[in-house]
């Protein structure tokens, strides 16, 4: 059986990206046929595209198509030229496109429609953004039900994480083709502390740190609030790990207008892996402050290491956390709340050591072979005749 993933950025941070980088190697080394079929771009936030890519990466063949810019402009609507073409070429028995709202998965599904070949998405989905203007919520609820009456009648399954994304899919899309599937974590990389390593990463003695992209709905303005709001003879530096998609400068100014900046350390994405893991594991705790997270996979991460977690109530996160057993939950936007709950992390070791001996028990249900064997079954069923 043949499996072409299809999806924007690949060979690139993210977690749409870690997710299908894991499942697609993990596929190939078990002796699946898989490829990848991603376009050119490295960073969308900035649109900035490559060419300079690895034919393939840990034994998976990838494609790559120059991509288009968004058909409308501040819709995710991204065509990879040349994609429709390569896909219907690719001998697939089983194509599988990751995202919603883009371009990619629509092309997908014109291939599947026309040939027959059975159809997977992953929707790792994002309700409009809170902040944005009524007119462009509207926009984007619209695409929501065109997806559902395009990509979503004709996939034989809709992968999503939790159930709280299926929930809101399932306003849109067919319920009962709907499936749940979590991503995982490498336990065993995590198992081995020994393996980690810092060097010449010049991180501070005690630190909080933040994990993903510098990007405007990850929250990183209420959480530099926070910790200004935290006594300066305890407070902990900030360290916000991630490629900055646009919003370094404007953090940067805050900092010095609210007096942290000697406090504040930006590292952008951190290779190799080992640094990565090092990095989590000595930090204080890991702070997630997003607007929304589909399932936060630096969670899994956090877990893994030990490392105690505060994060906001938003999407999959509480369904991940288990209502605050496995780590503390705070409110969306709230800096007082916030700073409580990282003032708390070492004021109360007691439930600290609690959240964090139940998340090390929960993460553990999590590691990427369950994930893999979940979508090889997935596969087989959807392509029955």
């Amino acid at each position: 059986m043949k499996i072409v993933h299809v999806l924007l950025r690949f060979d690139a941070p993210g977690g749409v990206e870690t997710n299908v980088h894991e499942v697609t190697r993990r596929l190939k080394a078990a002796g699946e046929d898989v490829e990848v079929f991603a376009s050119d771009l490295y960073d969308e936030g900035r649109w900035e595209r490559r060419s300079n890519y690895r034919p393939i990466v840990d034994g998976v063949p990838v494609r790559r198509f120059p991509v288009e810019k968004r058909l409308v402009p501040g819709l995710t609507m991204p065509m990879m030229v040349g994609l429709v073409d390569a896909l219907a070429d690719s001998g697939a028995d089983v194509i599988h496109a990751h995202s919603h709202r883009y371009g990619h998965v629509l092309e997908a599904t014109a291939v599947s429609e026309r040939l027959g070949v059975p159809l997977v998405v992953s929707t790792h989905y994002h309700p409009a953004d809170r902040r944005e203007p009524s007119y462009k919520r509207g926009l984007l609820r619209v695409q929501d039900h065109l997806f559902g009456m395009t990509a979503y009648r004709v996939a034989r399954a809709v992968v999503v994480q939790t159930e709280r994304e299926g929930i809101l899919v399932g306003e849109f899309a067919p319920r009962e083709k709907l499936r749940t599937i979590a991503p995982g974590v490498d336990l065993a990389a995590w198992s081995s502390p020994e393996n980690d390593r810092t060097d010449g990463l010049d991180l501070p003695d005690e630190y909080v740190v933040f994990v993903g992209r510098i990007a405007p709905n990850k929250g990183l303005p209420t959480l530099l609030h926070a910790v200004a709001r935290l006594d300066p003879t305890t407070r902990p530096h900030v360290v916000l790990m991630g490629r900055d998609w646009g919003e370094r400068a404007r953090l940067e100014a805050q900092a010095r207008a609210t007096g942290i900046s000697d406090v504040v350390r930006f590292l952008d994405h951190v290779e190799p892996a080992s640094a990565y893991r090092g990095v989590i594991r000595k930090a204080r705790a890991l702070v997630l402050p997003s607007e929304w997270e589909a399932f936060g996979l630096v969670l899994l991460d956090a877990m893994a290491a030990g490392t105690p977690v505060v994060a906001t109530a938003v999407g999959g996160v509480p369904e991940l956390l288990e209502s605050g057993r496995c780590g503390r939950l705070v409110p969306y936007g709230d800096p007082n709340a916030l700073a409580a709950a990282l003032r708390s992390v070492s004021a109360d070791p007691g439930e600290t050591e609690r959240m964090r001996s139940a998340a090390l028990e929960k993460v553990r249900r999590f590691d990427w072979s369950v994930t893999v064997d979940q979508h090889r079954a997935l596969y087989r069923e959807v392509a029955r005749p």
